[in-house]
């Protein structure tokens, strides 16, 4: 499978502080040794995705180290490339200012890989996931675009990022909401 995983871990994660005042959130210890970034290496390695590229920002050492010591020193052997990207240097010293951004901001990269389709990930959310699962379902309905979601119940909305979809599916609005019933929508869009 000629994919290119980006795995986004570059916020700050102000959510838990101060247990992100040293670590990016996707570095925080979870269990036995676990940093939370595991879970979507995980997911990726065992689906066999062996081109993953971390784009990481936030106090990212810590995160650099782990990856360094428990993934790529590991699974190299077995043809699994992890690397991890920081923002490339702009006169502003501007940050990623999003996912897109993110995404943007590392097309060279992606076009230096030539992938044949290109998977992008958070590196802090907590799941077990087969991604060949989908990309099966992408490439069986020539999708442009494939996201995965799962339905929460609507008191814990403001938590999570909300996808709408509309008759048949010929749109989605995407919004991503905060924490304490304050809602700020930071992007939102309608495909058609």
């Amino acid at each position: 499978m000629n994919l290119l995983a980006l795995v986004l871990a570059g916020g700050e994660g102000t959510r838990l502080h101060p247990l992100t005042q040293q670590h990016a959130k996707p570095a925080l210890p979870f269990a036995a040794g676990r940093r939370i970034v595991d879970f979507v290496l995980s997911n990726l390695v065992n689906s066999e995705i062996s081109r993953i590229c971390v784009l990481a920002q936030y106090k990212p050492e810590s995160l650099m180290e782990h990856i360094e010591f428990a993934w790529r020193s590991r699974f190299a052997a077995q043809g699994v490339s992890i690397e991890v990207a920081l923002p490339q240097s702009r006169p502003d010293g501007a940050q990623y200012k999003g996912t897109a951004d993110a995404v943007y901001r590392n097309l060279d990269f992606v076009r230096r890989h030539s992938p044949d389709l290109v998977a992008v990930f958070a590196a802090d959310h907590v799941y077990r996931m087969d991604v060949r699962q989908m990309v099966r379902f992408h490439r069986q309905k020539r999708a442009e675009v494939t996201v995965a979601a799962v339905p929460v119940p609507l008191h814990m909305a403001p938590s999570f990022g909300i996808l709408e979809l509309g008759a048949a599916a010929f749109y989605l609005s995407v919004a991503y909401l905060f924490l304490l019933g304050a809602v700020k929508i930071l992007e939102a869009r309608r495909w058609r």
